[in-house]
C-alpha cells in the first residue's frame, strides 16, 4: 500500500479546524501509511492549540510553521518535509468522506495520473437565507463558470485543474513546486504547468469533498475581490495568460463593458448604449436565474440576486484594480 503525505495550509481556522481533523481521522486508510502536516501561518486564534492537542494523541499528525503565511509557501514547506509516494493537498475549510484517501490513491494508480481530484460541494456551517443564497451561487454555472469540480461530473474526465489535488511526488521534480509569488491561483497555475508539460490531470465522479464557504456578504466580497485581483497578477508574474482559463476573466470583461463605453461616451454619447445594454442583459439574466433558483431551492430571491451581483462585481473590480497596479509592481 502506498505511503501518502497530507498537507493542509491553515491560518486562523478555529471555526473549521476541528471538523477537518476529525474527517481525516475517520479515513479508512491505515494510519501507519500516512503522515499529516498542518502548515500554519502562525495563527493568532485557537487553531494551533487545537492542532497540537491532536499531535500529542496522534504521532502521524505534525504542526509546521509558515512564517510567510501564504498557501504556496505552506505547500512547499510540506512537500520538502514529506516522504509519501503521493501528496494530497487538503483545505482546512473542508471535510472529507471516509474513503477519500483510499479512492484517490486507487484512481491515481489506475489512471496513472499526475494529479487527480474530485467535485467540491459547497456548504455553509450556519444555514440562514443569506448564507444559503451565497452557497448556491458559489456552485452555480452563472456564479462560478463551467469548471467540473464546481458543477459536478458523472464520469472520469481529463481537466485543466482540480481543487485539493492528489499528486504523484515526482510531479514536483518534473514540473516544479508551487509559485511562491502567487497569493492566489497557485493550484491553478501549477496544474496549468503540469498540463503544458504533457502531464495528466483527472477529476473523478463518485467521491466529493465539502468546502465551507464564506457566510457573509463582506466575506464574499473580500474573497472574490482578491480572486479577481490575483487573476491579473498571476498573468503578470508568470508572463503567460495560459496560467489561467478564459472563465477567470469574464467578470473583468463585463466590468470593462460598463466602464469603457461610459468613459468614451463623453465624446461619443451614443456609446453609452453599449454600457446600458450590457448591464440590462446581465441584470435580466440574474433576475431570471435567481427567480428559478428561489422556486427550486426555496431561497430568498432578493439574497440570490444580491449575492450574484456582489460576486461578479467584486471579482471584476478586483481584476480592474490588478490591472491598474501593474505599472507599480516589480517582477
Amino acid at each position: 500500500m502506498k505511503f501518502i503525505s497530507i498537507i493542509i495550509p491553515c491560518y486562523n481556522e478555529e471555526k473549521y479546524i476541528h471538523s477537518c481533523i476529525e474527517s481525516i481521522l475517520s479515513q479508512d486508510y491505515p494510519f501507519n501509511r500516512l503522515e499529516v502536516f498542518f502548515v500554519d501561518g502562525i495563527s493568532t486564534d485557537s487553531t494551533r492549540n487545537t492542532i497540537q492537542t491532536y499531535c500529542r494523541k496522534y504521532p502521524f499528525i505534525k504542526l509546521l510553521d509558515n512564517q510567510r503565511k501564504i498557501v504556496p509557501c505552506a505547500m512547499n514547506i510540506g512537500i520538502y518535509e514529506s516522504i509519501g509516494d503521493y501528496i494530497i493537498r487538503l483545505d482546512a475549510h473542508s471535510i472529507y468522506p471516509s474513503n477519500y484517501f483510499s479512492k484517490l490513491i486507487k484512481y491515481a494508480q489506475n489512471l496513472n495520473s499526475d494529479n487527480i481530484g474530485v467535485t467540491c460541494f459547497t456548504d455553509v456551517k450556519i444555514k440562514t437565507q443569506k448564507s444559503m443564497a451565497i452557497m448556491e451561487i458559489l456552485s452555480h454555472r452563472l456564479g462560478v463558470g463551467n469548471s467540473p469540480f464546481r458543477t459536478g461530473t458523472t464520469r472520469v474526465m481529463e481537466v485543466d485543474t482540480v481543487p485539493f489535488g492528489c499528486f504523484r511526488k515526482d510531479v514536483f521534480n518534473r514540473f516544479g513546486f508551487f509559485d511562491e509569488r502567487l497569493f492566489r491561483n497557485q493550484d491553478i497555475e501549477l496544474n496549468k504547468r503540469i498540463k503544458r508539460g504533457g502531464g495528466k490531470i483527472f477529476i473523478v465522479p463518485d467521491i466529493q469533498c465539502t468546502y465551507f464557504a464564506r457566510e457573509t456578504f463582506g466575506g464574499l466580497i473580500k474573497n472574490n475581490f482578491q480572486n479577481g485581483l490575483w487573476n491579473i497578477l498571476t498573468v503578470y508574474y508568470t508572463r503567460t495568460i495560459s496560467s489561467l482559463s478564459l472563465r477567470h476573466f469574464i467578470p473583468f470583461f463585463f466590468i470593462l463593458t460598463l466602464i469603457v463605453p461610459l468613459l468614451l461616451s463623453i465624446g461619443h454619447f451614443s456609446l453609452i448604449l453599449i454600457c446600458i445594454s450590457s448591464f440590462l442583459f446581465y441584470t435580466i439574466n440574474i433576475f431570471i436565474v435567481s427567480i428559478l433558483l428561489s422556486k427550486e431551492k426555496k431561497l430568498s430571491v432578493h439574497y440570490l440576486i444580491l449575492s450574484f451581483f456582489l460576486l461578479h462585481f467584486s471579482y471584476g473590480i478586483g481584476s480592474l484594480v490588478g490591472l491598474v497596479r501593474l505599472p507599480f509592481l516589480k517582477h
